[in-house]
């Protein structure tokens, strides 16, 4: 089994512009070749057929991607309508701004098929592309966020995949991140 870095991921996970809340301490070169050269510690099913998730030990000092929110954090908490791609609509999302979070111990690396990346017009001369990657304290995956849920439900042209919205899924995505949030 093959595994490469989408464009889509490539700049989200190593910007031209580094940013600590993105991996550390490694390549997209090098990301991609342990990938393919180690074996996952487990294989989770995505939410889609098309959807596989690849937990590995986080080799670098990539912190944890979530933050419970509290009230002693609570006003940290910052808000902007923002778009992933330039051809995306901008989307409300919220971020903590000025917290520490522990290292991730570790990668939940997001896999999309080669069939279902060419459908959404970015091919890949792979089996599997690597469309994300969450930075977890636990062997688990994190709650897909409600508005990529809702994106994803809206279909391809509007950036997601064409997966009808799990109303179940939803409400327990909606309670996770009520109580957590991204940081920056």
């Amino acid at each position: 089994m093959s595994i490469v870095l989408t464009a889509f991921a490539r700049t989200r996970l190593f910007p031209k512009d580094p940013r600590r809340n993105t991996i550390q301490d490694c390549t997209p070169e090098q990301f991609e070749c342990r990938l393919n050269d180690e074996a996952p510690l487990k294989v989770l099913d995505g939410y889609a057929p098309f959807c596989k998730l690849h937990v590995h030990r986080n080799w670098t000092s990539t912190r944890c991607l979530t933050v419970p929110i509290t009230d002693a954090n609570r006003h940290l908490l910052r808000s902007a309508y923002e778009a992933r791609t330039k051809e995306e609509l901008p989307v409300l999302v919220r971020w903590f701004e000025g917290v520490e979070p522990p290292v991730a111990g570790y990668f939940v690396v997001i896999l999309y098929s080669r069939e279902q990346l060419a459908k959404e017009g970015a091919p890949i001369d792979a089996d599997w592309g690597v469309v994300g990657c969450i930075y977890t304290a636990e062997p688990e995956e994190v709650p897909m966020a409600p508005i990529t849920m809702m994106r994803n439900a809206l279909g391809v042209e509007e950036g997601g995949s064409g997966v009808p919205l799990d109303r179940e899924a939803y409400r327990r995505s909606v309670e996770f991140w009520e109580n957590h949030a991204n940081w920056r």
